[in-house]
């Protein structure tokens, strides 16, 4: 009796607490339909090409924003662009800033406006011009649709423009207003200049061409998609008739899209090819540079396996290749980001795990031979910058779950913490081009980001940018108790990090429900020292229902705890990452104030499928589970991502079928909540439906809910993100009493 009255009394407070009615009080409304717990906004900053001053957006005193650039050593403030010279020709508003660069010399703005979404970021969009000195604002690509142009780029003289028009690639003269065609064979299945939906996806690739330094020609991929299968999202709501949108998508084990590259003058002409294998169906061109001099191309080229790396430089001129790194590996390889070529040309960087660690490397170019810049016996997470022999990296020996910035001077040089010491938590850094300074990010789980202005390498503050005092105080007066993060020994030498949210009327004599947040898979870590934003309040607002809400990174989660610690996994995801998650739920069972027979998990997409491996192998741990856009059978996901990490379906279907929920549907005893949207066109709604059938079949009894045309993310249309974690907290109430017990 006292449980029912609990829980009505909740859901009464879910839904009809007025919004900011108790400052104290966390409301679903205040989380998710109100601007209560909104950042401060900054930027988008860019930093001028000397590096002694950035640029920010600033609402202008009318309409619009202006473009403010300011002295980073003493702060002095000038408007670079107010918001009456974006005012176009016949129009009354100036234009909407979505993002903005700088030409190098600074004398030409390019301003990128609205925009539409291809996939998950809004990609395509108008492109403006505006020069300062004449104060001239031209729009690019002008006779063509609206929000038709993609990745348009300065030329390194500033005075050309190039962009991406319907999988072509043009040039357009800034003086004149010429537009000269490069490529004319786009079409849906002939990319030029950008990618597939699997690229995209997977090798986080976009922008698909390349100026050559010296501003003379350009190098682009083009992938070919013929052959490569249509997936069809089904939208039955938004007309009288279903119709379908197609989706180039390759599921594991079939046919992917040839790639390869080409270089062209951009006065146009015939364009050079290079191919970097004799299969471009199943090998992967997954970067793409110039060498400084302009000479040659440089690309990173995986098999499609990706456990074979090379790093593979081609002579322009006589299409002469040579390869400066070959990388095997016995899981896969990931593709390196911390590509910077230093000052002279002569050398760049390059992350590597050949040792067991991600160490950063200087690579001569003519010799390959390769120099250590960093521990040989820790992580790094990333290179910020290369300035001179002075290299800036991010790394966190002692503390997997948070980041701090780190500097040494040449290749011997000892590498020393930069960040201070009395800020454990979270940093990131925009530094200058001169290395003088950085836009500097601080936040931890529960604390709000902090933006300051800071010179290096003494990490002097110089000024506040966004303090986010308002939202402090927020969530400072919130009624709640401080996340704790902890570790917990599963036996055999493996200690996880967890994070732990506990009621603030926590009772040690009793015992509560716990909910696991999870996810598990090599795409993100869930336990970071970083303002949490959302999902911390989300799991607070749990918390404060009488739950105590856990996290734990299992094995394979790409923590910086070496390479056996994030490989584990390989072709055996859904089953190493379970079983860590399933025996920390074990040992946390153990703790004396929580109840082991009300243990529930959920998660969202990689999480979704890990809630599902856990409800499934391990019905006798959790009693209920929410699984948000799940991959139910990894048959059914992308090339690229699941076979990185599955090996190829037609070669290995063991690692497939043991690591699939969908194989141990039939073992469900709890609660189950399934949730997804049907236009979903990453983790396609097919496996839940796939997944529903098994379930019938095995005569297992669930709650089911589908987003009409909603994406993975799903949040499109009114309301929606409010309902699905709505939905959620009235599952929880009604399938996992809350409460401690005595």
């Amino acid at each position: 009796m006292l449980r029912t009255f609990r829980i009505l009394s909740i859901v009464v407070l879910l839904t009809a607490v007025p919004v900011r009615a108790q400052e104290s009080t966390l409301t679903l409304d205040r989380v998710f339909a109100s601007r209560d717990f909104a950042s401060e906004r900054f930027g988008p900053a860019r930093w001028l090409a000397a590096g002694d001053e950035y640029t920010t957006l600033e609402r202008a005193d009318g309409d619009g924003v202006d473009i403010v650039a300011y002295a980073a050593r003493s702060g002095e403030r000038r408007v670079l662009v107010p918001s009456s010279a974006l005012i176009p020709d016949g129009a009354d508003r100036p234009l909407s800033i979505q993002d903005y660069t700088w030409s190098t010399d600074g004398s030409k703005l390019l301003i990128f406006t609205n925009s539409a979404r291809v996939w998950r970021a809004n990609t395509r969009g108008d492109y403006w011009v505006l020069d300062l000195d004449s104060r001239r604002l031209s729009q690019l690509g002008r006779n063509f649709e609206p929000s038709t142009l993609m990745f348009a780029k300065f030329d390194p003289t500033g005075q050309r423009v190039a962009y991406v028009h319907k999988n072509n690639i043009y040039v357009e003269n800034l003086h004149d207003g010429t537009r000269t065609q490069l490529t004319r064979d786009g079409s849906t299945t002939i990319i030029n200049g950008t990618f597939d939906w699997v690229y995209e996806e997977e090798f986080s690739l976009r922008d698909g061409f390349r100026w050559s330094p010296d501003g003379s020609r350009i190098a682009f991929w083009q992938l070919d998609a013929e052959g490569v299968r249509d997936y069809l999202l089904i939208n039955d709501t938004d007309s009288l008739y279903s119709f379908v949108t197609p989706i180039q998508y390759p599921k594991a084990g079939t046919t992917n899209s040839a790639s390869r590259v080409g270089v062209v003058s951009v006065t146009g002409g015939s364009v050079d090819w290079f191919e970097f294998s004799d299969d471009l169906r199943n090998n992967y061109v997954a970067r793409l540079y110039w060498t400084p001099d302009s000479h040659e191309i440089v690309v990173q080229h995986l098999n499609r396996p990706q456990n074979h790396l090379q790093v593979i430089f081609t002579d322009t001129r006589t299409g002469e290749k040579r390869v400066v790194i070959d990388e095997r590996d016995s899981a896969w390889l990931d593709v390196v980001d911390d590509f910077t070529w230093t000052a002279d040309g002569d050398a760049f960087t390059w992350m590597s795990e050949q040792n067991g660690w991600r160490v950063l490397y200087r690579v001569d170019r003519q010799t390959g031979k390769q120099t250590a810049l960093t521990p040989a016996d820790e992580d790094v997470i990333s290179i910020d910058a290369l300035v001179g022999d002075r290299v800036y990296f991010s790394a966190s020996p002692d503390n997997p779950t948070q980041r701090y910035l780190y500097g040494n001077v040449g290749p011997r040089g000892a590498a020393k913490r930069i960040s201070p010491e009395d800020q454990p938590g979270y940093h990131n850094y925009q530094i200058s081009p001169n290395g003088r300074f950085a836009i500097h990010t601080y936040s931890r789980f529960d604390v709000p980001s902090t933006i300051d202005l800071v010179s290096l390498p003494d990490h002097k503050r110089l000024r506040v940018l966004v303090d986010n005092e308002r939202l402090k105080s927020e969530v400072a007066d919130l009624t709640r108790s401080r996340p704790e993060f902890f570790r917990v020994d599963i036996g055999g030498d493996v200690v996880l990090d967890g994070w732990m949210i506990k009621p603030s009327s926590f009772d040690s004599a009793k015992k509560y429900p716990v909910i696991f947040y999870v996810y598990g898979e090599p795409a993100a870590q869930t336990v970071v020292d970083r303002w949490g934003g959302s999902s911390l309040l989300y799991h607070t607002f749990l918390a404060e229902q009488g739950y105590v809400v856990i996290s734990v990174d299992n094995r394979g989660t790409p923590a910086p705890r070496g390479r056996e610690w994030r490989k584990v996994i390989y072709k055996k995801v859904g089953v190493v990452n379970s079983a860590d998650q399933a025996a920390a739920a074990v040992k946390i069972s153990e703790w004396p104030f929580v109840d082991a027979s009300r243990i529930g998990v959920w998660g969202w997409s990689g999480g979704g499928s890990m809630t599902l491996n856990l409800m499934f192998r391990y019905p006798d741990i959790y009693s209920s589970g929410v699984s948000v856009a799940p991959v139910p059978d990894q048959r059914l996901y992308d090339t690229i991502y699941q076979e990185r990490y599955s090996g190829n379906p037609n070669t290995d279907p063991e690692s497939y079928e043991q690591g699939s929920p969908i194989t141990f549907a039939g073992q469900l005893e709890g609660n189950l909540l399934i949730i997804h949207g049907t236009g979903d066109d990453n983790v396609h709604f097919q496996g839940t439906e796939r997944l529903v059938n098994e379930l019938i079949k095995a005569n297992k009894y669930f709650q089911m809910l589908a987003y009409p045309n909603r994406t993975h993310g799903i949040y499109e249309g009114p309301n929606t993100t409010r309902h699905v974690y709505g939905s959620m907290v009235r599952f929880w109430l009604a399938n996992l009493p809350p409460g401690g017990e005595s």
